[in-house]
Protein backbone atom coordinates (compact mmCIF):
# COMPACT_ATOMS: atom_id res chain seq x y z
CA UNK A 1 0.00 0.00 0.00
CA UNK A 2 0.78 3.53 -0.66
CA UNK A 3 0.70 6.35 1.44
CA UNK A 4 0.65 10.09 0.39
CA UNK A 5 2.13 12.90 2.54
CA UNK A 6 0.22 16.69 1.91
CA UNK A 7 3.37 18.58 2.73
CA UNK A 8 2.97 21.86 0.24
CA UNK A 9 1.97 24.36 3.03
CA UNK A 10 2.96 27.42 4.07
CA UNK A 11 3.12 26.92 7.70
CA UNK A 12 2.31 30.60 8.45
CA UNK A 13 0.87 29.90 11.54
CA UNK A 14 3.99 28.88 12.90
CA UNK A 15 6.55 31.57 11.78
CA UNK A 16 8.97 32.45 11.92
CA UNK A 17 10.17 29.11 12.03
CA UNK A 18 8.89 27.90 8.80
CA UNK A 19 10.37 31.09 7.41
CA UNK A 20 13.11 28.71 6.12
CA UNK A 21 12.04 25.63 7.07
CA UNK A 22 9.11 24.24 5.66
CA UNK A 23 6.59 22.84 8.24
CA UNK A 24 7.04 18.64 8.13
CA UNK A 25 10.71 19.07 8.75
CA UNK A 26 10.11 21.26 12.09
CA UNK A 27 11.50 18.88 14.84
CA UNK A 28 9.49 17.59 17.37
CA UNK A 29 11.87 15.77 20.27
CA UNK A 30 14.74 15.22 17.94
CA UNK A 31 13.40 14.31 14.70
CA UNK A 32 11.54 16.20 11.90
CA UNK A 33 7.52 15.79 11.68
CA UNK A 34 7.78 13.41 8.56
CA UNK A 35 10.53 11.37 10.27
CA UNK A 36 7.85 10.40 13.05
CA UNK A 37 5.00 9.67 10.02
CA UNK A 38 7.99 7.35 8.19
CA UNK A 39 8.62 5.35 11.53
CA UNK A 40 4.68 5.36 11.82
CA UNK A 41 3.66 4.18 8.71
CA UNK A 42 6.52 1.68 8.47
CA UNK A 43 5.15 0.14 11.83
CA UNK A 44 2.26 -0.79 9.91
CA UNK A 45 4.31 -2.13 6.43
CA UNK A 46 3.40 0.81 5.04
CA UNK A 47 7.33 1.74 3.29
CA UNK A 48 5.71 3.40 -0.40
CA UNK A 49 5.41 7.00 0.36
CA UNK A 50 4.68 10.18 -2.10
CA UNK A 51 5.37 13.81 -0.88
CA UNK A 52 3.41 16.39 -2.09
CA UNK A 53 5.25 19.63 -1.89
CA UNK A 54 5.57 22.59 -2.87
CA UNK A 55 6.78 25.62 -0.62
CA UNK A 56 10.25 25.07 0.32
CA UNK A 57 10.50 21.83 -1.64
CA UNK A 58 14.21 21.83 -2.31
CA UNK A 59 14.89 21.71 1.69
CA UNK A 60 12.39 18.69 2.07
CA UNK A 61 13.78 17.19 -0.85
CA UNK A 62 17.58 17.57 -0.14
CA UNK A 63 16.49 16.34 3.76
CA UNK A 64 14.90 12.89 2.82
CA UNK A 65 16.22 12.39 -0.53
CA UNK A 66 14.79 8.64 -1.64
CA UNK A 67 14.04 7.63 1.60
CA UNK A 68 16.67 4.75 1.41
CA UNK A 69 18.34 6.50 4.92
CA UNK A 70 14.80 6.14 6.56
CA UNK A 71 14.18 2.62 5.29
CA UNK A 72 11.51 3.58 3.05
CA UNK A 73 11.16 4.52 -0.88
CA UNK A 74 10.13 8.02 -1.61
CA UNK A 75 8.64 9.79 -4.53
CA UNK A 76 7.77 13.34 -5.30
CA UNK A 77 4.91 15.30 -6.76
CA UNK A 78 5.42 19.07 -6.96
CA UNK A 79 3.12 21.85 -7.09
CA UNK A 80 3.92 24.33 -9.36
CA UNK A 81 1.70 26.92 -7.56
CA UNK A 82 -0.37 26.27 -4.45
CA UNK A 83 -3.13 23.75 -5.16
CA UNK A 84 -4.68 23.00 -2.09
CA UNK A 85 -5.27 19.95 -0.59
CA UNK A 86 -7.34 18.22 -2.96
CA UNK A 87 -5.42 20.06 -6.06
CA UNK A 88 -2.27 18.55 -4.79
CA UNK A 89 -3.61 14.92 -4.34
CA UNK A 90 -4.95 15.01 -7.52
CA UNK A 91 -1.99 16.25 -8.87
CA UNK A 92 -0.35 12.75 -8.22
CA UNK A 93 -2.87 10.95 -9.45
CA UNK A 94 -1.21 9.74 -12.16
CA UNK A 95 0.90 7.40 -9.42
CA UNK A 96 -2.15 6.03 -7.21
CA UNK A 97 -4.79 5.68 -9.71
CA UNK A 98 -3.62 1.72 -10.33
CA UNK A 99 -4.20 1.36 -6.50
CA UNK A 100 -6.88 -0.57 -4.72
CA UNK A 101 -6.80 2.01 -2.22
CA UNK A 102 -4.38 4.11 -0.37
CA UNK A 103 -3.73 6.62 2.66
CA UNK A 104 -3.16 10.06 2.66
CA UNK A 105 -2.55 11.91 5.75
CA UNK A 106 -1.86 16.01 6.47
CA UNK A 107 2.09 16.60 6.69
CA UNK A 108 1.85 18.09 10.05
CA UNK A 109 0.42 15.74 12.35
CA UNK A 110 2.06 12.79 14.75
CA UNK A 111 -0.26 9.73 15.57
CA UNK A 112 -0.19 6.64 16.59
CA UNK A 113 -3.51 5.02 15.45
CA UNK A 114 -4.01 2.30 13.41
CA UNK A 115 -4.29 2.95 9.61
CA UNK A 116 -5.34 -0.66 8.67
CA UNK A 117 -8.88 -0.04 10.66
CA UNK A 118 -9.37 2.91 7.43
CA UNK A 119 -8.47 0.19 4.99
CA UNK A 120 -10.75 -2.22 6.36
CA UNK A 121 -13.55 -0.24 6.48
CA UNK A 122 -13.98 0.60 2.74
CA UNK A 123 -12.66 -2.66 1.48
CA UNK A 124 -15.86 -4.28 0.87
CA UNK A 125 -18.34 -0.90 0.87
CA UNK A 126 -19.32 1.12 -1.82
CA UNK A 127 -17.90 3.93 0.50
CA UNK A 128 -14.80 5.55 -1.44
CA UNK A 129 -13.06 7.18 1.81
CA UNK A 130 -12.55 6.62 5.09
CA UNK A 131 -11.73 9.62 7.43
CA UNK A 132 -9.85 9.29 10.75
CA UNK A 133 -11.91 10.81 13.87
CA UNK A 134 -10.54 11.39 17.02
CA UNK A 135 -12.47 12.99 19.92
CA UNK A 136 -12.47 16.75 20.18
CA UNK A 137 -10.16 18.04 23.26
CA UNK A 138 -11.10 21.03 25.11
CA UNK A 139 -8.10 24.12 24.53
CA UNK A 140 -9.39 24.87 28.20
CA UNK A 141 -10.44 23.43 31.42
CA UNK A 142 -13.50 22.70 32.26
CA UNK A 143 -15.58 23.70 35.24
CA UNK A 144 -18.72 22.15 36.87
CA UNK A 145 -20.60 24.32 38.67
CA UNK A 146 -23.63 23.89 41.14
CA UNK A 147 -26.02 25.70 41.60
CA UNK A 148 -24.73 27.22 44.26
CA UNK A 149 -21.99 28.61 42.08
CA UNK A 150 -19.15 26.57 43.93
CA UNK A 151 -17.01 24.68 41.31
CA UNK A 152 -17.69 20.85 42.22
CA UNK A 153 -15.02 19.46 39.41
CA UNK A 154 -11.99 21.01 37.14
CA UNK A 155 -11.30 18.99 33.76
CA UNK A 156 -7.97 20.30 32.65
CA UNK A 157 -8.44 19.79 28.75
CA UNK A 158 -10.69 17.07 28.67
CA UNK A 159 -12.08 14.89 26.01
CA UNK A 160 -15.54 16.16 24.71
CA UNK A 161 -17.31 13.32 24.63
CA UNK A 162 -19.39 12.51 21.36
CA UNK A 163 -17.78 15.36 19.60
CA UNK A 164 -15.30 13.81 16.95
CA UNK A 165 -12.60 15.80 14.68
CA UNK A 166 -10.89 15.55 11.12
CA UNK A 167 -7.40 14.08 12.21
CA UNK A 168 -6.08 14.60 8.80
CA UNK A 169 -5.72 10.78 7.98
CA UNK A 170 -7.90 9.09 5.03
CA UNK A 171 -8.01 5.79 3.38
CA UNK A 172 -9.59 6.22 -0.20
CA UNK A 173 -9.78 4.30 -3.20
CA UNK A 174 -8.83 6.07 -7.13
CA UNK A 175 -12.66 6.93 -7.54
CA UNK A 176 -12.07 9.45 -5.46
CA UNK A 177 -9.85 11.28 -7.97
CA UNK A 178 -13.35 11.78 -10.15
CA UNK A 179 -14.64 14.38 -6.84
CA UNK A 180 -11.23 16.23 -6.29
CA UNK A 181 -10.96 19.80 -8.01
CA UNK A 182 -7.72 21.11 -10.08
CA UNK A 183 -6.86 23.62 -7.40
CA UNK A 184 -8.83 23.53 -4.31
CA UNK A 185 -8.90 22.05 -0.57
CA UNK A 186 -10.37 18.48 -0.22
CA UNK A 187 -12.40 19.26 2.87
CA UNK A 188 -14.39 22.15 1.42
CA UNK A 189 -15.34 20.22 -1.97
CA UNK A 190 -15.01 16.55 -2.45
CA UNK A 191 -15.43 15.55 1.35
CA UNK A 192 -19.31 17.49 1.47
CA UNK A 193 -20.15 15.90 -1.75
CA UNK A 194 -18.61 12.55 -0.85
CA UNK A 195 -20.62 12.58 2.31
CA UNK A 196 -24.34 13.44 0.57
CA UNK A 197 -23.83 10.38 -1.43
CA UNK A 198 -23.19 8.45 1.96
CA UNK A 199 -19.98 7.50 0.61
CA UNK A 200 -17.66 8.75 3.04
CA UNK A 201 -16.59 7.11 6.79
CA UNK A 202 -15.63 7.94 9.59
CA UNK A 203 -13.63 5.44 11.34
CA UNK A 204 -13.52 6.88 15.38
CA UNK A 205 -10.32 6.51 17.39
CA UNK A 206 -10.12 6.53 20.88
CA UNK A 207 -6.96 6.09 23.48
CA UNK A 208 -4.31 7.02 20.63
CA UNK A 209 -1.85 9.52 20.55
CA UNK A 210 -2.65 12.11 17.81
CA UNK A 211 -1.64 15.97 17.63
CA UNK A 212 -1.79 18.57 14.54
CA UNK A 213 1.14 21.05 14.78
CA UNK A 214 0.01 24.21 14.15
CA UNK A 215 1.74 26.60 16.52
CA UNK A 216 4.67 26.96 18.44
CA UNK A 217 2.64 25.86 22.30
CA UNK A 218 1.76 22.65 19.67
CA UNK A 219 5.28 21.52 19.43
CA UNK A 220 5.73 21.31 22.82
CA UNK A 221 2.21 19.45 23.52
CA UNK A 222 3.33 17.20 20.75
CA UNK A 223 6.86 16.67 23.27
CA UNK A 224 4.85 16.46 26.03
CA UNK A 225 2.86 13.16 24.44
CA UNK A 226 5.71 11.65 23.00
CA UNK A 227 7.69 11.93 26.91
CA UNK A 228 5.02 10.29 28.38
CA UNK A 229 4.34 7.54 25.97
CA UNK A 230 7.94 6.35 26.52
CA UNK A 231 7.61 5.94 30.11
Amino acid sequence: MKAVVLCGGYGKRLRPLTLERPKPLIPISGKPILVHQFEWLKSYGINCIILCVGYLKEKIIEEIGNGEKYGIKVAYVVEPEPLGTGGALKNAEHLLKNEDSFLVLNGDIITNLDPRLLVEAIKESDAIGAIAAVPLRSPYGILDIDEAGFIIKFREKPELVNYWINAGVYCFKPEIFEYLPARGDIEVTAFPKLAEEKKLKAVKYRNVMWKSIDTVKDIEEAEKLLRSMRK
